[in-house]
């Protein structure tokens, strides 16, 4: 009877462990998903991060840069990410965070020197770039043809993937470890989903860019040609007298081309007159008409009155034949009483302006004028 016993309760103790080891199966299975849900719920959370980034910013790429590298950090267990722009020629570094945890200071700031540079094997993200591969380093140590500048900055692991447009890299993202033995199979494929993420902002950024760009040039051909039409609207309508045309003329120009002012200069003989201007106060202008220009090398009305093309000075400060006409016009209102002390301010203003263009206009009488405009 006793054995009996004995044997009801080895065998209930044996079921009874063989449930538990069921029961402590079953929870490690489901803290294993729970653990794989959590972190899908990440990594989705995340792409859908980026996603709202690259809406808030169409034209500029580097919020979105910025934001993944900040995902990359949190999600692959890693210490340092960056992410690198190839533009055909040298590789930029856009952005990164982390790799100060592991160089030091002499070596980040060497590392730093290197960008930007033309790509080379010494680089892991480099090697991603010219082979348009995943290059997945799982010891640094033992690394074959790795520069010294990048072995120098500490880690210990380091994937590198090619951001990868139409079969060509235009970039590369990397992770970096202070662990030898890389990164898990999830990571490698999140880091691949926040890869494909940055050449779509790119692409989006140039898209948006190029779409502003030609809007830009549709409404500027249309100002163009409304300006135009108000001109030649005006001379059909001023046949006895030019002056309204002439105004018109440089009023136009001055706004068109968000100049600080504009004139225009007419031939009497072999000298040249102001006949009309847009933006000069009256003093001013009252002492221009008295003056007259005679061709040469010295002002921008001189250079055209004596080449009759198209004159640009990018930077009159730095052309040693400049002289500007203000300059003159400064003196001659020291001379007269009637010059107030806030229009010799205004002159010397103007004669600080760093830009000059004038456009040679070449009438059928064989004239010449001027149509002159100064930018700060």
């Amino acid at each position: 009877m006793t054995a009996t016993l004995d044997s009801a309760v080895a065998d209930l103790q044996r079921d009874n462990a063989e449930l538990r080891r069921q029961l402590d199966d079953c929870r490690t299975k489901l803290a294993a998903r729970d653990s794989e849900f959590g972190e899908r719920i990440d990594h989705q959370s995340a792409t859908i991060d980026v996603l709202k980034a690259m809406s808030a910013s169409p034209g500029d790429p580097q919020p979105v840069f910025d934001l993944i590298v900040r995902r990359e950090r949190e999600l692959c267990s890693t210490v340092g990410a960056a992410l690198f722009e190839f533009d055909g020629e040298l590789v930029h570094r856009r952005s990164a965070v982390g790799q100060e945890a592991y160089a030091t200071p002499d070596a980040l700031e060497a590392y730093n020197r290197m960008f930007p540079m033309v790509p080379t094997r010494g680089s892991i993200s480099c090697r991603a770039i010219l082979d348009r591969q995943i290059i997945h380093v799982r010891d640094m140590a033992t690394a074959p043809g790795v520069s010294p500048t990048v072995r120098n900055m500490g880690y210990r692991s380091q994937i590198a993937l090619p951001l990868l447009r139409d079969d060509a890299a235009i970039g590369a993202l990397s992770a970096t470890s202070e662990e030898t033995g890389g990164f898990t199979d999830s990571q490698v494929a999140l880091l691949q989903t926040f890869a494909e993420q940055a050449v779509i902002a790119i692409t989006s950024a140039e898209t948006y860019r190029e779409l502003q760009a030609r809007t830009r040039d549709l409404e500027e051909s249309l100002e163009y040609q409304t300006a135009t039409s108000d001109v030649l609207n005006v001379i059909s309508h001023s046949t006895a007298d030019v002056q309204p045309v002439l105004d018109t003329v440089v009023e136009t120009a001055a706004r068109l081309c968000v100049a600080d002012a504009a004139t225009m200069l007419m031939r009497e003989g072999e000298v040249y007159r102001w006949v009309a201007a847009s933006a000069v106060d009256a003093e001013y202008w009252a002492l221009l008409r008295q003056r007259t220009v005679v061709p040469g090398h010295g002002g921008v009305a001189r250079r055209v009155a004596l080449e009759g093309r198209v004159v640009h000075i990018a930077d009159i400060l730095s052309d040693p034949d400049y002289v500007p006409i203000r300059s003159t016009m400064v003196s001659v209102s020291a001379m007269k009483r009637s010059a107030s002390s806030t229009s010799r301010a205004a002159y010397q203003s103007r004669a600080s302006s760093s830009s000059a263009r004038a456009a040679g206009l070449k009438t059928t009488d064989g004239t010449l004028s001027a149509v002159v405009g100064a930018r700060p």
